[in-house]
């Protein structure tokens, strides 16, 4: 199996050299394409490079959840509370998507691009659909498209109907101050995000097929359309079913995922991680030869 993915991601190296176009690339300047090839492989280099680590997962808090039975699977310090940076963004989906219609059309505004992490295709004056601020959000992680999608329903209105669905959810050590995860009182525990990605894997199987998006574009205000980077790593990989990481300061690296292993949907939560690629295929080797 180890051999087998180290084969398939050397492959996918390869084969991103002979064929650099996804749909959409003739759009793109050359200097763009370049960049966007060179970012793919670079993705790529590191899942193998991770792979290869061999090391015992060192998130100070973890937890491998089958989802199919809510066994637990391997776990540690799993009623710890952390920030969790970026993986806030899961509860901001849901909410958007249990809220605003899809289709609704969505002017931005000065006051909705303000948090750091904006996308130049995300401008003042420009009419999007929730549909499209939703894929940004998760994909790119862009801050400023659920940003607008809670002014969009008035924004505090929005965090309160977060941290309710928080509560509804059982997810009693959780609590959010934002929609995109900057700050840093955005804490939770891996035992209460599981409860959170297990609803999602349920109720909103999109949320995850978004995070697993590499080819979503929009125009810039010169029209030339500019390509959202997935900074969900894990995408190439066939088993991966979908899921958001993050990152602060304060949270280091924070990951909440599902995977198919053995067969079942299993979730992979990780806080305060130094490394969290490493950590999760870690976590993956263990349970793919003890399960």
């Amino acid at each position: 199996m180890q051999k087998n993915l180290f084969i398939f991601l050397s492959s996918l190296i390869f084969l991103s050299l002979l064929y650099p176009q996804p749909k959409n690339f003739v759009s793109a300047s050359v200097a763009r394409q370049i960049e966007i090839l060179q970012q793919e492989i670079l993705v790529l280099q590191s899942l193998i490079t991770n792979y290869s680590l061999r090391q015992q997962p060192l998130a100070h808090s973890f937890l491998a959840i089958d989802l199919l039975n809510n066994s637990t699977l391997l776990s540690k310090n799993i009623d710890k509370s952390y920030p969790i940076a970026s993986t806030t963004k899961l509860m901001s989906a849901v909410i958007s998507l249990e809220n605003i219609e899809t289709n609704k059309l969505i002017t931005l505004t000065d006051q909705m691009l303000l948090p750091l992490g904006q996308s130049p295709v995300l401008y003042s004056g420009l009419e999007v659909t929730a549909e499209n601020l939703l894929k940004a959000t998760l994909i790119q992680s862009s801050n400023d498209a659920p940003e607008a999608l809670a002014f969009s329903i008035v924004k505090e209105n929005f965090i309160n109907l977060m941290n309710k669905k928080a509560k509804e959810l059982g997810m009693e050590n959780t609590i959010y101050y934002d929609v995109h995860g900057l700050n840093k009182n955005n804490t939770s525990t891996t035992s209460d995000l599981s409860k959170l990605v297990a609803y999602i894997y349920k109720n909103h199987p999109k949320i995850l097929e978004i995070t697993k998006d590499n080819d979503f574009w929009l125009p810039d205000p010169n029209n030339n359309l500019l390509k959202f980077r997935n900074v969900n790593n894990f995408y190439y990989l066939p088993d991966f079913i979908g899921g958001k990481t993050g990152y602060l300061p304060e949270a280091k690296q924070t990951f909440v995922s599902v995977f198919k292993v053995n067969q079942k949907p299993t979730a992979i939560i990780l806080l305060y991680s130094d490394n969290r690629m490493a950590d999760t295929f870690s976590i993956l080797n263990q349970l793919k030869t003890r399960f």
